[in-house]
């Protein structure tokens, strides 16, 4: 199977930044479309964006510019940059891997572990 193994959280202050990373085990990592998604205390998990295999990109509007994803398949890491931060994108952010970009949670067959982002004022 996959294995995921996110890092990058962390506690941040509103307006600043954090970029997060997730490893992929196997070396068939540049077939697959890569998701991010974030989850509250309590709340459902949601999608934040997703990149296809091929490069292609997709956000959600609560994140669109002011988060990027992007992939480096030699180093089998997809990567999550948050740029000015809001209190309200606190959550635990989860990577995950799919034959397909979308963005439907349940098209993703692999999970990280989740770390956490704290927006603080």
């Amino acid at each position: 199977q996959v294995q995921l193994v996110e890092s990058g959280g962390g506690l941040v202050q509103a307006g600043g930044s954090l970029r997060l990373s997730c490893v992929a085990s196997g070396r068939t990592f540049s077939s697959y479309a890569m998701g991010w998604f974030r989850q509250a205390p309590g709340k459902e998990r949601e999608f934040v964006t997703t990149i296809s295999s091929g490069g292609s990109t997709y956000y959600a509007d609560s994140v669109k510019g002011r988060f990027t994803i992007s992939r480096d398949n030699a180093k089998n890491t997809v990567y999550l940059q948050m740029n000015s931060l809001k209190l309200e994108d606190t959550a635990v952010y989860y990577c995950a891997a799919g034959r397909t970009a979308t963005v439907i949670i349940e098209r993703y067959s692999y999970w990280g572990q989740g770390t956490q982002v704290t927006v603080s004022s």
